[in-house]
């Protein structure tokens, strides 16, 4: 997709930092109460769906599983989550405090809503 996804007028929120594989199973396994390693085992999660011998920009899904649990989430939960997630390597080496995570979850559970009130998936393009 040239240009990114934003270009092609998809609704589309900045991750700038945050991994889209390791980082976003990790906030699967905070958000969905299971470990890192069974969060990054389940169906779509962090997939890469563009070439693998391409060198970038990549396209990676996120599990249907990541989606239900934003979309169910209340403030008060996506608060809860960021304090964790907030601690995680990726997110320390990044300097993604606590309240910069739990607006991140905000932003990323509003797509995740919209994105289930129009049947469609989320996916993180990523540029290096």
């Amino acid at each position: 997709m040239l240009g990114g996804p934003a270009q092609a007028a998809l609704d589309t929120i900045s991750l700038k930092g945050i991994d889209p594989v390791v980082a976003i199973a990790q906030l699967e396994g905070i958000a969905t109460g299971c470990s890192y390693e069974e969060a990054s085992q389940r169906p779509r999660s962090g997939q890469l769906l563009s070439p693998p011998d391409a060198e970038g920009p990549f396209v990676f899904s996120l599990s249907e599983s990541l989606i239900k649990a934003l979309v169910t989430a209340t403030p008060d939960d996506l608060v809860r989550f960021a304090e964790p997630w907030s601690r995680t390597d990726e997110l320390r080496q990044s300097q993604v405090d606590t309240e910069t995570a739990a607006g991140v979850l905000e932003a990323l559970a509003s797509l995740a809503s919209r994105a289930q009130a129009s049947r469609m998936g989320l996916y993180c393009w990523w540029s290096l």
